[in-house]
């Protein structure tokens, strides 16, 4: 069955492979009736989806992914049904996408010691939005060249911790990202949580920092968990009263862990995330009922990296 709702999702205008007119028109004919573009630190895709979303008949919400740093370690926070307009938000964003830029020649540096030159140039020529380079075009520089045979390799072998290509990096502060997003009138989501592999006492703290700076939501069910996972933070969402969000994290076809429209429905006892958004009311086309239940199923994933 297809899931009529996807809140996490990405288009060229960060590192997806459609545009946001093109996500949304997969989206429509997958069977998604409401759909969250989320694309990394920019939401310069959002007009385009909306009007996109209006042809199609599907509803669309303000969304971003917010690259931050927690503890030394890089997490993601989605903003749902935010002001886009909102100028601190903006000007935050501008400052993340300005340090994507600076990380950028350091990591084309490291791969020039490693023998592989150019690799600035070839990543930017991936990037369709070039305010927005990030590791995923490099990795499609690379898998391009022929230095490895696709982008899950990649991230076994550069770009990581030890291996050719990876710098550290500082992106927003945690607190500072969470407040953009609820003072633009959004909800804040852990995004992912799953992929951090943080350890329980740690991943504890991250989530119990999480909802004590402000953080509303959590992903429970999205594209890089397992059906075990979608248990155990659903758990995670009871235990610390967060609501449960849902997102496929597309960022396009051979590049992503599930397809738009392919979601497993909730686990039952969740509180999701638009319980009370008019997109899903009784006199809206979208109805909660349409949701149904699916059964949990392993997916096969490719890692696509911020």
């Amino acid at each position: 069955m297809s899931s009529v709702i996807d809140l996490h999702s990405h288009s060229t205008i960060s590192d997806g492979l459609f545009t946001p007119s093109e996500l949304v028109r997969r989206a429509a004919a997958q069977g998604v009736r409401v759909l969250a573009l989320t694309d990394h630190d920019d939401v310069a895709g959002l007009d385009e989806a909306r009007a996109a979303a209006s042809e199609a008949g599907i509803a669309l919400v303000n969304g971003v992914e917010i690259s931050v740093t927690w503890n030394k370690r890089s997490v993601h926070i989605v903003g749902l049904r935010i002001d886009p307009a909102y100028e601190p938000l903006r000007n935050g964003l501008a400052a993340i996408r300005a340090g994507r830029g600076e990380r950028a020649i350091r990591i084309a540096a490291e791969l020039e010691k490693a023998g592989i030159p150019d690799s600035l140039e070839g990543a930017y020529a991936y990037a369709a939005n070039p305010g927005i380079i990030s590791r995923t075009h490099f990795a499609r520089f690379l898998v391009a060249k022929g230095i490895v045979k696709d982008t899950r390799t990649v991230f076994k072998k550069y770009l990581v911790k030890g291996k050719p290509g990876y710098v550290e990096h500082s992106w927003a502060d945690f607190a500072d990202a969470i407040g953009w997003i609820r003072a633009s009138g959004g909800i804040a989501v852990l995004a992912h949580p799953g992929r951090y592999d943080l350890g329980r006492t740690n991943l504890g703290s991250l989530i119990a920092d999480f909802k004590e700076t402000g953080g509303e939501a959590i992903e429970v069910v999205t594209g890089s968990h397992t059906a075990d996972q979608f248990i155990q933070f659903a758990n995670y969402a009871s235990e610390f009263d967060l609501l449960a969000s849902t997102g496929s994290d597309f960022h396009g076809v051979g590049e992503s862990y599930m397809d738009l429209g392919r979601l497993p429905a909730l686990p039952s006892g969740c509180k999701p995330v638009w319980h009370n958004w008019p997109e899903m009311s009784p006199e809206s086309e979208v109805l909660s009922s349409e949701l149904g239940t699916v059964s949990f199923t392993q997916h096969s994933a490719l890692s696509t990296q911020d």
